[in-house]
Formats: structure tokens, sequence, C-alpha cells
């Protein structure tokens, strides 16, 4: 019924083109924990009217069967600003789409007006106490991708055995039920709401709980850049600087309107560095500005870099600004919190390829420490577990530049985070000091954490299957690797297989997935490497860590021997030249 994608479909059958047929058609996009990311396009593996419409009618019959009172609370779904012209694809159609699917079965739908940051749909389930949340986005994906992200009634991502259970029911609803493709019909109808007025107030309202040093912001000299990356961030940042009583940030002009085609940058990641921090650099030479805060183009993601006194400019890797974070939150929370006894119920959470720094803080100061399987879906399932027994989760972290400061959203949220990180630098800066200095005194006190990450990208789902079989049987059948180069191995956790060295049992305590490759090694030498598959991209990706006690201040030759065991990680566990990766570029 798109003119568009059936305009493709034709003219392939017409040039008897069965290559390109086979790609559209040969296989459907799988609905996973993370939903559905794919490029835009005609066919069943690719995003478009129809999978959109059959991915909606499956998920709307599991949520019959989940929820007796559904009719009655109904959904909330969100949208960014993307758009593929070709295809006549955009996350606004999308969304449109999906709540006539709701709609038509007398579904209650709060639909957004207009585009919001992701953070802003799980706020709305938990906020106005719906049964689920749908998010069209694709993040910071390439431009011709979308996604659909999905969330439970308790505002987390959905884990497992809801993605299945989902999935089964798309494959049962891929007929579109009537009028599915007409979605001018929701305009008229009782059960569509617009949620955008009261969660627009109402987030801005909560976040400000964060906000311990209002009389700081409103005198602080120190001036910020902000980048949306073409993104929905920028509306939404100025706001929050606008709730903590601080000055807006200077606004990178390329780049603060949504633009689906990104063109100013090679990847609207913010996490890839320097490259795509560009104009943010010219900007705060050309303003007198020392902070740069960039979100992703969703704006649930936040990367941070500061001008240090040489006059470059230092971006923090995501481990980083996660120590400054944790720090600032539990500072700000000891000194609003005088009964010592209350830190019992005080916890913080990380992924477990992120830094262990938040565990040195917490062995110290007393609060606990948990670490999670990778991801954002399992960090606030656990949180909003953690929440439901009376303890307070103070912050949450992974070293994608995801943080979790607030806990009025149970997932990554780059708006509250940027806020945050711009009080944080002006309490600071009225010490004299500078975010690059506070990190290091943050080491000198619990110890120095050396981290390093990246990852190597493949497009053959064999090389990449062979590569971890061979890891799991590298000295003979089911023997792993006993030294990786000169760096002998002391303990092996794979969570692919279930296999724990360091348990009496041998079987690890984090829960297992057959679907996605996880080894993590550690090493005699004290340091750790794990190396996973990515979920929404044909990466391999690897994050490698040294931890050092406090009072061993010899950072540099830290630096060095992570170094040589990263090299040797590379050399003799990815043999990029013989499995044809292609590394990282900037």
């Amino acid at each position: 019924q798109n003119p568009k994608t059936s305009a493709i479909v034709k003219q392939l059958l017409a040039d008897g083109n069965a290559r390109e047929l086979q790609k559209y058609f040969g296989s459907r996009m799988e609905f996973g924990t993370a939903g559905l990311r794919a490029a835009m396009g005609a066919g069943i593996s690719h995003m478009n009217d129809l999978t959109i419409i059959q991915t909606t009618q499956g998920f709307c019959r599991y949520l019959e069967k989940s929820f007796s009172d559904l009719k009655k609370r109904g959904v909330v779904i969100g949208f960014d600003a993307r758009a593929h012209l070709s295809s006549g694809g955009s996350s606004k159609r999308f969304a449109r789409l999906a709540a006539n699917t709701f709609i038509s079965q007398g579904v209650p739908v709060y639909l957004f007006s207009d585009i919001t940051p992701t953070p802003f749909v799980p706020y709305a389930v938990t906020h106005l106490k719906l049964c689920a949340g749908i998010m069209v986005t694709a993040s910071h994906n390439p431009k011709q991708d979308n996604g659909y992200k999905v969330y439970w009634e308790n505002g987390a991502q959905i884990i497992s055995p809801h993605d299945k259970g989902i999935s089964q029911a798309i494959e049962e609803n891929q007929e579109p039920w009537p009028h599915a493709w007409d979605d001018k019909q929701i305009d008229s109808s009782l059960l569509l709401h617009d949620p955008y007025a009261t969660i627009n107030k109402d987030y801005f309202k909560d976040i400000q709980k964060q906000c311990f040093h209002r009389n700081i912001n409103k005198e602080t000299n120190l001036k910020f850049v902000h980048t949306s990356v073409h993104g929905v961030g920028h509306k939404f940042v100025q706001l929050a600087f606008k709730a903590f009583d601080l000055s807006p940030p200077f606004a990178v002009p390329e780049q603060k309107d949504p633009d689906p085609e990104f063109p100013t940058v090679k990847y609207p990641n913010p996490e890839e560095g320097k490259g795509v921090l560009t104009l943010s650099f010219a900007l705060a030479e050309k303003d007198g500005a020392k902070i740069i805060l960039a979100n992703d183009p969703d704006a649930d993601r936040l990367a941070v870099a500061e001008k240090q006194e040489s006059g470059e400019w230092k971006v923090f890797s995501g481990n980083e600004l996660g120590a400054l974070l944790g720090w600032w939150i539990f500072t700000c929370w000891k000194n609003h919190n005088r009964d010592t006894r209350a830190i019992k119920d005080v916890y913080m959470l990380s992924s477990t390829v992120s830094s262990k720094i938040l565990r040195a803080i917490a062995l110290k100061e007393g609060f606990h420490f948990e670490e999670t399987l990778t991801g954002f879906k399992w960090m606030g399932n656990r949180a909003k577990q953690l929440m439901d027994q009376g303890k307070a989760v103070l912050f949450a972290f992974e070293e994608a530049i995801g943080y979790m400061c607030c806990p009025a959203v149970l997932d990554k949220d780059g708006v509250s985070a940027a806020v945050i990180t711009a009080e944080m630098a002006s309490f600071l800066a009225t010490r004299n000091l500078s975010l690059s200095q506070q990190l290091k005194a943050v080491y000198d006190e619990y110890g120095f954490h050396i981290t390093k990450a990246s990852y190597f990208i493949c497009h053959d789902p064999k090389v990449i299957q062979q590569l971890f079989d061979n890891l799991r049987n590298f000295d003979g059948k089911n023997t792993y690797p006993k030294s990786c180069g000169r760096f002998k191995v002391s303990g092996i956790r794979d969570l692919t297989t279930g296999y724990d060295s360091s348990q009496p049992d041998q079987k690890a305590i984090l829960p297992t997935s057959k679907s996605s490759q996880m080894i993590t090694f550690t090493f005699a030498n004290g340091g750790v490497a794990t190396m996973r598959t990515s979920g929404t991209e044909p990466k391999i990706k690897y994050y490698s860590e040294l931890c050092a006690p406090p009072g061993n201040s010899d950072v540099e030759k830290l630096k060095k021997e992570l170094d040589e065991l990263v090299n040797a990680l590379e050399k003799h566990f990815f043999q990029p030249e013989k499995n044809n990766l292609q590394r990282k570029t900037e």
C-alpha cells in the first residue's frame, strides 16, 4: 500500500533482480530485547509501513494477553526525526501507524505530537502508569536506519521472555488488520491523547530533585557548548538548563535543528570521538566556552569534552564521565543525608563491560555496587527491583556514554546527564577545579582505573562465530587460551555458554545468552578484557581495564601495560588480517 516501497519491488521484479529481492524478502527482521533495528526500505528485512504494522499487531496481541486492563491504561508512543525519502518511511509515519493499530483494537494511545528524546517514553510509561511504551528511533545509527524500541509497564526496556513472546505474536499476526494503513482515522478518535505538554512540564520538575547548587548555577561564569548532532536534543537541553537556573548553553547552529540527513558528520554518534565534535570545538573557541556537551540524535547518550590548560581538548571516555558522575551524585547524596544508617540502602549499578570504579567508591564509602549484563535493559529492570524493595538507586552507567542520573527514568538519559554535568562543572569551578582535575582526584582517592575500548567491523556472521569458536577450542576441544602473548590468563567467564572458571561450580552468576557472544578474560597482572558482539551493529567490541589500588600513581606505567595487553588481544585473539576485520576509524 506504500507507493514508494511498492514501486521499488515492482521494478526489481521487472528487472528480474533475484539477488536484490532475496535481500529484501529472504529473512524477516528479528525482534529481540532491543526491539527492531534495520534500514528503512522495502521487504520484510527492512523497516517500512508493513513491517511496522505487523510488529505492532503482534505487540498488541501480546499485551492483551499480559494485561487485563490494557484498554483502560493504554500505551505511549514517541518518535525521533528520522526520515527516508526513497522509501517514504519516517519515524513519525511509523509512530502513527503503530498508534492506529492499537486504537483499532480499543487501546488508548498517548502519542507524542512532536519529536521527543527517547527517555521521555520510559518516563511517560511510569508517570502515566501505562502498560507499555514504544519509541521509534535508530538512536545514533547511520541515516538510512530506523528502530522500534519497547518498554514494559515498569518503565524499563523489555528483557526475556517478553522478546520471544512478542516475536511469536508477530509471526501469528502478519495479515494487516482492516484499515491498518489508514492512520488519518486516529485524529478524530477519543482514544488518542497527546502527552507532550504534561510530560514536558513534569519531567523537568522531576529532574530538579537532582539540582543541589542553584545559587552557584545562577552565578557561574562557566560557558558551555551543546550539540544535538542534528537530532532531537536541542530544545530539551535548553529547557533542562533553565530548570537548573543555568544560563543556556551555546548551540552549534549547523547541528541544532533536526535533519535526517546528518549532513555535517560521517556518523551521528558522539561516542566516535573528536570527528563528530569539530563544529563544537570551533564554536567553543569563538565563544570562550570550556566545556562541550554532545547528545546523540535521540538524546539518550552524552559525550563531554573539556578544554585543557594546554589548549587541547580532552574528550572524556564513557568510563571517565561515569566515574565523575558517580562521585558527584554520591557526594550530593551524602551532603543531604546526615543519617549515616541510610547508606546501607544506597545502590549504584554498572554493566559488566564498564569500569569498576563505582565498585571501588562503594567499597570505601559503604554503599552497595552491583554489576549487570551489558545494556540498560538489565540496569533499568534491576534498578526497579531494588527501588520496589525500598532501596535508593542513585546512579547507573555503561561505558557506551549512557547514564541514568535520575530515578524517574529507568533508562539512559542524555538530557538530565547533560545538565547534572553542567552543575558539577559549575560547582568545581568555584573550587578552581576542572573536570579533568577532579577525575584525577577521584582516581587518587579510590585507585586508578585505566580503560581502553574499541571495536572491529565484520559483516560476516560466520567469521564472527568462527572467531569465538576458536577461542573456546584454543588448544584442543573445549580449552580456552592460557595466555595472550606475554600475558597469562588467570580466569575466564563465558556468558554465551555459562562457564565461569572463578566459581566453585564453574557456572556464571550473571544470566547467559546463547544468541550473543561474550567472553571475559582476567589476566594475572590484574587486567580484565571482554570481547562481545553488538546487538544492533555489525561490530565485535572489546573492553579492557587495569585497576590499581589507591596510592599507585604511576599512571603512565599502567597505561603502557594496558596498551601492550590490548595489542596482544588484537593480535592473538582477534587476528584482524586473517579474519579480514575492519578497524575502527576516527
